[in-house]
């Protein structure tokens, strides 16, 4: 299989509150590049994009229903790591064909960044899953 992977896009955090964990990065020298919400289960969550150099972590909350799973933890947890890729269709339909447990029928669009993204996951062997995202 050849898929054009360029980078490590970023780094996806689930955070309890989105407030303490910018200010927590922002003290490591991570500046905050991009601030919105997205819908899930009927409830708003929010995300904070925070970049130093080429390093990018996706901070997220998830809606208040939701976070009683992220706070039982009791120690951290990444949720995905997302590689860049130049055309996410081609990268999808090239995944698909190697036949990967791809989770979702087709590329996601999210309104993030000044075009908006699109992306899919994929799991590992220990169920770690990987995201190939395309900022458009």
């Amino acid at each position: 299989m050849s898929i054009k992977i360029n980078r490590l896009q970023h780094i996806g955090i689930p955070v309890t509150d989105i407030k303490k964990s910018e200010a927590f990065y922002n003290r490591l020298g991570f500046e905050n590049v991009m601030n919105t919400t997205f819908q899930y289960n009927g409830g708003t969550g929010t995300v904070a994009m925070l970049q130093r150099d080429g390093i990018i972590i996706e901070c997220y909350q998830m809606p208040e229903a939701e976070l009683a799973e992220i706070r039982s933890r009791g120690s951290g947890h990444i949720d995905h790591i997302a590689f860049d890729v130049d055309d996410i269709d081609e990268t999808f339909n090239t995944v698909k064909a190697a036949g990967f447990d791809i989770l979702e029928e087709k590329p996601t669009f999210l309104a993030f960044w000044k075009q908006g993204t699109k992306f899919f996951f994929i799991t590992g062997p220990d169920g770690e899953r990987l995201e190939f995202n395309q900022v458009l």
